[in-house]
């Protein structure tokens, strides 16, 4: 057996090319996923500015000047709105739901009974079905709000002047400005 030197030199400089190679991979790799990083860093500056804007500065401008809209020259639109988000937490889904049913507006309480049967228990869910509660199987019973109702029913109510405990509700409302281009 001759041991060949020159051919161990080749896969040795060929390994050597890999490593460097691969090491040149790696470096690109952070290079692009440092750039992303820094783009999406500033493209959360520029949220947040936009934010600013549209929903501070503009609004309180147009409200002093007395405007809820404006046409401008070239024939684009302004407005200004108000958006309402609510959220009811676990914290507080026992006042909020005795509020609504005390203020006639306990229909937007969703009230979900359901029980769950395994793949050969159609006998016993058909039983069920009939009984209800008599094969000793206890239901879950689960009562939830709809949000976009919930939302829809905070802006109506605020909008009109009407009561609405809102850190009950967890309302929290925000202004935008829009702008909509003439074509």
């Amino acid at each position: 057996m001759s041991i060949d030197f020159e051919k161990d030199q080749q896969d040795a400089m060929r390994k050597t090319d890999n490593i460097q190679s691969l090491a040149d991979q790696v470096e690109s790799l952070e290079n692009v996923v440092s750039t992303i990083d820094a783009a999406e860093e500033n493209l959360k500056l520029l949220k947040k500015k936009r934010d600013h804007i549209s929903g501070d500065i503009i609004p309180t401008m147009m409200s002093e000047m007395g405007l809820a809209e404006l046409k401008l020259h070239d024939g684009s639109h302004l407005k200004v709105s108000t958006s309402y988000k609510a959220h009811i937490s676990e914290a507080n889904k026992e006042m909020a739901y005795n509020w609504l049913r005390e203020n006639g507006l306990g229909d937007i309480i969703k009230n979900e009974i359901s029980v769950s049967f395994g793949r050969s228990e159609d006998n016993k869910a058909a039983d069920y079905a009939e009984l209800a509660k008599g094969q000793r199987i206890q239901p879950t019973q689960q009562m939830k709000d709809e949000p976009i109702t919930l939302k829809a029913l905070v802006r109506e109510r605020i909008e009109a002047g009407k009561e609405m405990p809102t850190e009950i509700f967890g309302v929290y409302s925000e202004n935008k400005t829009t702008i909509k281009r003439s074509k």
